[in-house]
């Protein structure tokens, strides 16, 4: 039954901090440690850790174009604003079996020395939370654990992105476990429950795009003030696609982010060039490749696509960089899908500029 504002926030405050503290939950369900793949296979990652709170270490799947042992991808968000999500809620135990975890871990900190005053009163709390229907406006409680309801959802608890740096927004999620029926929606106050929008986001995280090595006409070596040709052809350059799945009983969330290339961006690797367009930005053609192949009989012709060096490179090199902007979008379960922040990669690769000697007679 609902209590007052005053004792939810008793629970929502350093009282809960403590408590979930001294819940140590040190096998949790569905937890699977990175499986090593080849790039561009199925991959397994834990979401979650299991210290200092209740944490479900729910299972993601990472299949297509992800990076090895489901990390860190190479795309960078054009946004800079913009980044995957830190922690979210996702599916951890049964009623049966989050009773079994949970009752066990309340007596274990009950009898842990020290656990008494406020600490032990919020334990008290959270026990008859589970126990005997003790609840808040927004937060109801449990008769039993919910086990006359086994099997017709699940508890979801807090999960932890490992690849957020800032430990504070990863440890953020700090709610307690929270029934949901099969089939259900987490209610909104859940706001970073896991939906199909943080699988792509997760996704977009761990996509592995492809090494943008242009084709250049000449390939390694040019002269000053001779135009250098540039084109990536639609054969070795394609959309990509990284997809990302939840799949426990009663909930199965997935969904695929597809990164489509749209242009190319040319930076010479010195002020002193020129580049076509100006701009340095070379728009993707109908036919899905960027710029045009040097043919006989074009050495006097400007290319759609290339750059021209104005002084020699000397005894080193200059390092042309090459950078594909891609439009990436995503579609999850349910019909759900939308647009994510362009994301870019680009590679670097040599390029020796040479002198035109003359020959004076």
């Amino acid at each position: 039954m609902p209590v007052s504002g005053r004792r939810r926030v008793l629970l929502g405050t350093g009282a809960l901090t403590l408590v979930l503290g001294a819940l140590l939950l040190s096998e949790p369900a569905y937890a699977a440690g990175p499986t090593g793949k080849d790039k561009g296979a199925d991959t397994e990652q834990s979401g979650g850790r299991d210290t200092n709170t209740v944490y479900a270490a729910a299972k993601i799947q990472y299949s297509g174009a992800v990076a090895k042992n489901g990390g860190v991808g190479n795309v960078t968000s054009s946004d800079v604003s913009w980044t995957p999500p830190a922690c979210w809620y996702a599916p951890y135990l049964g009623a049966k079996d989050f009773k079994k975890k949970m009752s066990a871990q309340i007596e274990s900190a009950k009898n842990t020395p020290g656990m008494g005053g406020t600490a032990g009163t919020a334990i008290g709390e959270m026990q008859r939370h589970y126990e005997d229907d003790y609840g808040w406006t927004d937060t109801p409680g449990y008769k039993d654990y919910n086990v006359d309801k086994d099997g017709e959802g699940m508890f979801w608890a807090a999960v932890e992105n490992p690849d957020e740096p800032d430990i504070l927004k990863r440890s953020s999620c700090t709610e307690l476990p929270f029934w949901v029926e099969n089939g259900d929606t987490p209610p909104a106050r859940y706001k970073e429950a896991v939906t199909p929008q943080i699988l792509a986001a997760l996704a977009y995280q761990r996509m592995e795009l492809p090494d943008t090595k242009v084709t250049l006409a000449p390939e390694t070596t040019t002269k000053v003030n001779l135009p250098t040709w540039a084109w990536l052809d639609k054969a070795v350059f394609d959309e990509v696609q990284a997809t990302a799945a939840l799949n426990v009983p009663g909930f199965n969330i997935r969904a695929t982010t597809t990164a489509k290339p749209v242009s190319l961006k040319l930076e010479p690797g010195t002020a002193d060039a020129q580049t076509f367009p100006a701009s340095g930005e070379c728009a993707i053609n109908a036919d899905g490749s960027i710029g045009k192949p040097y043919a006989k009989g074009d050495a006097g012709r400007t290319p759609p696509c290339g750059i021209r060096y104005l002084r020699s490179s000397g005894d080193s090199v200059f390092k042309l960089r090459a950078t594909i902007t891609w439009q990436i979008s995503w579609a999850g379960t349910g019909g759900a899908g939308g647009n994510l922040p362009n994301g870019t990669f680009g590679t670097t690769q040599d390029i020796t500029v040479q002198e035109i000697q003359a020959v004076n007679r």
